[in-house]
């Protein structure tokens, strides 16, 4: 017998069975018609995904700035004192405060202490705008000897944020040429009637 050579021509096309041809095609389109939406979700998923990560952005931004506490706190004059005997002064001041933050915030205390210094709010709560000022008046008592020292005071406050949380936060107070040592000056001089 004769080995016969089976020889398969690589240019001819559509020697398939039917059958076969069929299910590619249908393979094909099928997986056209799946992939078509499944890259629309994915494109989809990828521009929500970056809104919501914009948002998520800005609203965490937005709660950090109203957590933010800057301010500047200046003494003003006295409106009334008394002088002890024991060298003394007792004065009611206050104290202006700048808002320096970027969101509004309440003083609800203002406390300071140190040798021949004591400072105390009086009880009084105000609300200070961003880039506002405000007023808040303070109980004084300064020893006329050892008050007045180069180093500032350091003045705590009672904050209240925008999200209604208490902070506390201290600002140095230059008391040397400040209005409050004017007035204790004044009265700490010795008197010429006694």
């Amino acid at each position: 017998m004769a080995a016969e050579h089976v020889v398969i021509d690589l240019d001819e096309h559509g020697h398939e069975p039917a059958e076969r041809s069929g299910i590619v095609r249908w393979n094909v389109a099928n997986r056209r018609k799946v992939l078509l939406p499944l890259v629309a979700a994915f494109v989809i998923g990828v521009v929500l995904g970056g809104v919501g990560v914009g948002e998520l952005r800005d609203s965490r931004a937005e709660r950090e700035r109203s957590t933010v506490v800057s301010l500047v706190a200046l003494p003003e004059s006295g409106f009334s004192g008394g002088f002890n005997s024991r060298g003394t002064v007792l004065l009611n001041g206050q104290l202006t405060l700048i808002n320096t933050g970027p969101a509004p915030i309440t003083i609800r205390g203002v406390q300071a202490e140190r040798p021949g210094v004591q400072v105390r709010s009086m009880g009084q709560a105000r609300q200070v705008r961003p880039g506002g000022t405000g007023q808040i008046p303070v109980d004084l008592q300064l020893e006329c000897a050892t008050a007045f020292e180069l180093e500032p005071l350091s003045v705590r406050f009672s904050v209240e944020t925008e999200d209604k949380r208490l902070r506390e936060v201290r600002y140095p107070v230059a008391l040397v040429g400040s209005a409050w040592e004017e007035d204790a000056l004044r009265l700490c001089e010795p008197r010429l009637d006694s």
